[in-house]
């Protein structure tokens, strides 16, 4: 009898800092000043989701919450790996509109030295 109310007690316990935690993330995730801090805090708050689950399935007793938890764990991660994803194309394609002052106004960059179109060097380079 005392073991199950140490696991009762220790479960409110824990509900009520993944509680605290849920809140600041959700506060990082409205006031984050970059989208990858938003997308981190996400991801965190999938990790919390996963959490309350894992602690309501010890409470309850009923284990086929941890298998949700595991299949929440999964769609979190792809959904990390999406978004960044989407940073990573976001930031290539923004880095390729370049102006043309930046490339002298004619021809490709060669390391410092441009080349109109249409003019090859010997040796194919």
């Amino acid at each position: 009898m005392m073991a199950a109310s140490v696991v009762s007690a220790a479960a409110m316990v824990a509900l009520g800092i993944l509680s605290l935690a849920f809140l600041f993330t959700v506060y990082r995730v409205v006031t984050g000043p970059t989208l990858p801090d938003r997308i981190l805090a996400l991801d965190m708050l999938v990790a919390i989701a996963i959490g309350f689950i894992a602690v309501i399935a010890i409470k309850t007793g009923f284990m086929l919450y941890i298998d949700i938890a595991i299949s929440l764990g999964l769609v979190g991660f792809l959904a990390t790996v999406a978004f960044a994803r989407f940073i990573i194309t976001q930031g290539q394609s923004s880095s390729s509109k370049q102006p043309l002052s930046d490339q002298g106004g004619k021809g490709e960059s060669l390391g410092g030295r441009t080349r109109k179109h249409g003019k090859r060097r010997k040796g194919g380079r």
